[in-house]
């Protein structure tokens, strides 16, 4: 039988969390809060299978597609100290799926 899961999780600063620090971990990459300096260093999972950035259809942002950019664009948008920068989506899905119908 299959199961599958799915939840959203916000990323807030009243929690003492970061995008850049959540998008370092699920990526598997190395990178740098601009913000606060902090560098968040996840490239040693080994546990990552795909990382992907996908953007609305008809947005010509290139700058977008690099992670990095990216987060620290989002944390510098936000100017509360206790605003949500981020929301996680996590989706298990069924293991009848192949790998390559799971992306």
């Amino acid at each position: 039988m299959a199961i599958y899961h799915c939840s959203m999780k916000p990323v807030s600063r009243s929690s003492g969390r970061s995008s850049v620090a959540a998008a370092a971990y699920r990526s598997g990459q190395r990178l740098v809060n601009e913000r606060d300096g902090l560098t968040h260093d996840h490239s040693h999972r080994k546990d990552v299978v795909h990382s992907e950035i996908v953007l609305p259809e008809g947005v010509k942002a290139a700058w977008a597609k690099d992670r990095s950019a990216l987060w620290n664009a989002a944390e510098a948008a936000e100017k509360r100290k206790d605003g949500r920068t981020a929301r996680e989506f996590e989706i298990a899905l069924p293991h009848e799926l192949t790998a390559e119908q799971r992306l």
